[in-house]
């Protein structure tokens, strides 16, 4: 008779590691962004107007 052993990659601690996974994947987003505003709101006009970006343009990267 055989026998399996099977375990389950979806269960509980399947499903945090997921959405730990998911959190930490939007922050490391929300800050490269975060960061990328920064750094152009440093630049001055002339400069973002070399690089085809108006200070307006800083308020949509989201």
């Amino acid at each position: 008779m055989a026998a399996f052993e099977y375990t389950s990659t979806t269960g509980f601690t399947g499903r945090i590691g997921h959405v730990i996974s998911a959190l930490v994947a939007r922050f490391v987003d929300w800050n490269d962004k975060r960061r990328t505003r920064t750094a152009l709101a440093l630049l001055s006009d002339r400069e973002l107007d070399d690089i085809g970006v108006s200070r307006s343009d800083l308020y949509a990267i989201r």
